[in-house]
This record gives structure tokens, sequence and C-alpha cells, in this order.
């Protein structure tokens, strides 16, 4: 990227000045910024022309001096040129800190990366799931994969960075890595998320996003149907660990929780609401946003089935919630009990609550949303989904009415 440069030498007075040679200066100002440095010499300041920027007269010791300051500008001027051919970031402190032998630390993708997951790493649990610097140490590992894949070396400097490195990228995730669109376009997006630090920083000076415009597909989420919630719900299994799971499975499908809020939802949460029934007022884990969400009848039965439920008690919780590992395996033989088709896991129960249970039985979507405690009505509108007997149900009022004209 080009920038423009100017130097000026300059006089610069101490505040406790009086007389005497005066210090010369090197200013360096690039797109408006500047820094500057000493170069060493002096001048007495009746001496100096402020328009040249260089000293008055004939003799011999200005001569000397005035070429020693020539020296020093054409190396200012090479050493520009030098760095904006080579595609480095030219600023008027990376020039100055170049001219003066001051090496400037690299700033290379891989370091700052490892930087930002160090990072991420310790506030896990705080700020951050496991899972999700679990993702950011994934895409670590393809980023250096296709380094050494596409270049053969290790690490690069950010500023290397460019429209070319995405789009080479994804094609490595695609095709090397056999990743399916969403996985490739997430990692992309994981990346995004250094290449923000960069910028932000002032190592990266083009956004390499700025004409990247991946999409991703849209993905079929599996829901429970109502058949399928009844069958379940009336399934006497005769195993508590089987009870267990599906009842804190159905307390999932009724309040829109994901596992991980349930597994810490306290009895002090649920609490009287503004109708003068019980809601549960708890901070999504995730999002760290409030969800506020009136039990249904169906979920204020399975709450009072584990009042004294010893681990409940001992924990305060309002459900004994097993492992996310556990719950999935054991959803798994509940699905095939129960005549379900379909791979459950826990989060399937969000994605129920969403569509049978709210969505498709009226219940406004910005309603959905604020239960489900989403920050934007994009990310409720992907649990959208209307159910074919939804559509037939709206029909059939619709029929009526042209029936009736």
């Amino acid at each position: 990227m080009r920038t423009n440069m100017n130097l000026l030498f300059y006089l610069k007075k101490r505040s406790t000045y009086t007389f005497g040679p005066v210090a010369i200066y090197l200013r360096f100002t690039v797109d408006g910024q500047r820094a500057e440095t000493s170069t060493g010499k002096t001048c007495e300041p009746a001496r100096w022309n402020v328009q040249a920027g260089r000293a008055i007269g004939t003799k011999e010791d200005v001569k000397v001096l005035n070429a020693y300051l020539d020296k020093l500008q054409a190396q200012a001027q090479a050493l520009h040129q030098v760095m904006t051919a080579g595609e480095e970031i030219v600023t008027a402190e990376t020039i100055k800190n170049r001219f003066i032998g001051k090496a400037e630390k690299a700033r290379t993708l891989v370091a700052i990366f490892e930087d930002h997951n160090a990072r991420m790493k310790s506030l896990v649990g705080q700020e951050f799931e496991k899972s999700t610097l679990q993702r950011y140490e994934t895409c670590l590992m393809h980023t250096k994969d296709f380094m050494e894949w596409q270049y053969n070396l290790s690490d690069i400097p950010v500023n290397k960075i460019n429209f070319a490195f995405l789009n080479d990228f994804e094609y490595y995730l695609r095709s090397v890595r056999k990743c399916g669109n969403n996985s490739a376009i997430k990692y992309i997006k994981n990346l995004g998320k250094i290449v923000r630090i960069c910028l932000g920083n002032g190592w990266l000076t083009v956004d390499p996003y700025l004409n990247y415009k991946p999409k991703q597909k849209a993905v079929h989420r599996e829901v429970l149907t109502k058949e399928e919630l009844e069958r379940m719900s009336k399934k006497k299994f005769g195993v508590q660990r089987l009870d267990q799971v599906r009842d804190v499975f159905l307390f999932s499908c009724y309040t829109g929780l994901a596992y991980v809020d349930v597994h810490k939802l306290k009895r002090s949460e649920l609490v009287t609401g503004i109708d003068g029934g019980l809601w549960i007022h708890t901070h999504r884990q995730k999002t760290d946003t409030l969800s506020r969400i009136p039990v249904l009848s169906r979920a204020l039965s399975i709450i009072k089935s584990y009042e004294n439920h010893p681990e409940c008690i001992v924990k305060d919780t309002l459900l004994p919630v097993m492992t996310n590992q556990k719950m999935n395996a054991y959803l798994k033989e509940i699905a095939d009990l129960c005549r379900i088709n379909k791979v459950l896991t826990f989060h399937i129960a969000r994605h129920t609550f969403a569509t049978t249970v709210t969505l498709n039985n009226g219940v406004p979507i910005e309603t959905v949303a604020k239960m489900m405690g989403h920050t934007s009505i994009k990310t409720t509108q992907i649990y959208a989904k209307v159910m074919d007997h939804k559509i037939s149900s709206d029909m059939q009022q619709l029929q009526k009415k042209l029936t009736a004209f």
C-alpha cells in the first residue's frame, strides 16, 4: 500500500534553553502521523535556515553538516521505498524505528493466534465456554497445516493475509480437510476475529474480508413433533436413569433452555412473575443474556417431581442433570424405545421448544426470541421451521373463509 512521507530537519530547543547550539531532529510524517528522532548533530539557531532545514554558510563545518543531513534524508527516502515495495506496514513510527535500527517485534499470524487462544483459555468459565476455545484451537491447527501445504512455511507476517489467502484457505478446508460448507465458513469466521485484532492494533491496514462474502447453507434442524412429544411423555421405562433423562429433556422442550442452562438452574431462579404465575429468570451462559420464561404446567410438574431428590437438595438445583455426554447416549436409547426415528441430542429440545411448542402454536417470534435469550431476531428465525401440519391447519382455516363467500 502506497503512503506519502515527508521529512523535516528542525532545531528542537529544550524548555530551559537560553543560548548555544541546539539539537537537530529529523521528523517523519506519514499520512498525517508524526515521529521524530535525533540526528546526533547540533547547530546555532542564528545559523539555521528553517525553510530549507539546513545550516547557513559556506564554511567547511557547515558543508560537512549539510552533507550529513542530505545523506540521512536519502537513507530515509530509500528505506521508505524498500518498505513500500515489500508491502510492509509503513507508518511514521515503523519507518523511524527501522531508520534508527530499532527492530519492531515481528507480527506474525500464528503468534497472534496463539496469544488470542491463551487469553481465551484463561477466561474459560467466565467469558467463554470450553467448546468455544476448542473451535479456535482447531482453527489454528487448520491454519498452520494450510500454510505448510500452500507456502511451505510455519508462519507468515500478518500483512500477507489478503483476499487470496482467504480463498486459498477455504479451498484447502474443502478439498484437503474435506470440511462441509458450513464448517469451512465457521473456520474462516474464526480466523476473522484474529484479523480484526490485527486491524484494531494497526498491524494490518487493509481488511482482507472487505470483498469476501461466504454464505452458509441452511441447515435442517431436527425437532420432535407433537405426537412424538406425547409418546415420550407417556412412555413407562421402568429404569430410573431413563426416566430422569427423559424428564430433563422434556423440561427443556417446554422451557427452551440449553443443556448448560438447565444444568446450572437454581431453585432461586424459579420466581413469581408479573402475572402471579411461576417464571424462570436465568442468565444464559453462552450469551449472558437474561431469559424470562413462564413455566408451563408440564414443565412445572417435572420440577415438582424432583423437589425432594437428594441431588437437587444438596446442589440447590431444580433438576438432577447428568453430563451432556451421558444424556445424549441415553437419549438415543430413549428414541429407540419410543419408536422415534431421529438421532436425538439434548439440543433438539431447544429446537422443539422454538418450533413445535411455541412458533407453531401461534406464539409471536419476538416473544420466543425473548424467552430463548436471543440477542437478535435473526437467530430465532433459524428455528422458525413451520411444520406441515401447521401449514395444513392454516390452509384449512383459509378454505373455510373462502367457502363462506
